[in-house]
């Protein structure tokens, strides 16, 4: 895999976790999981075990739940952001390290696609929602679809 292309991948998996920030770390550990991501030999070797990829499948089905909640905070408040932006980072840190890249520039790259992610998904979100005039459950659900159909995509590609 050539250096950019590896480092374009950690980008979008960032955006990924910008949507939906358990998401990313859910397909990364079940694509580390499945030997699609070569972690063995890194210090990210721990998103391939049968513990990581249980507790991350866990906790983005209790997140997809979670934000059809009226209750739930904005992505782009200070917790969520901040999730967001450490969980991209370790995923585009999986994604250059599988594909024989700098960690820290898949991070950096990572982070940057989580903020991207965030603010891109919510205004896409809110602009959909009012212009469709739908119920934003509907447009929920497809951001949803598009968050999992995307992570499996970007780590399809190693």
């Amino acid at each position: 895999m050539n250096p950019l292309e590896a480092l374009f991948l950690a980008f979008l998996i960032g955006v990924v976790s910008g949507l939906r920030s358990l998401t990313a770390p859910a397909v990364v550990a079940w694509a580390a999981h499945r030997n699609w991501l070569p972690l063995q030999k890194t210090a990210l070797a721990f998103l391939g075990s049968t513990t990581a990829l249980v507790v991350f499948i866990v906790l983005a089905i209790g997140e997809l739940i979670a934000d059809q909640l009226p209750s739930t905070p904005s992505r782009t408040k200070p917790p969520g952001l901040i999730a967001r932006i450490v969980l991209g980072g370790l995923c585009g840190s999986a994604l250059a390290a599988a594909g024989d890249q700098f960690m820290l520039a898949g991070g950096f790259l990572g982070a940057v696609g989580g903020v991207a992610g965030a603010f891109g998904g919510y205004q896409v979100r809110t602009r959909v929602v009012r212009a469709l005039h739908v119920p934003d459950f509907v447009i929920a659900c497809l951001e949803d679809a598009v968050a999992i159909g995307g992570g499996l995509f970007v780590v399809s590609r190693f």
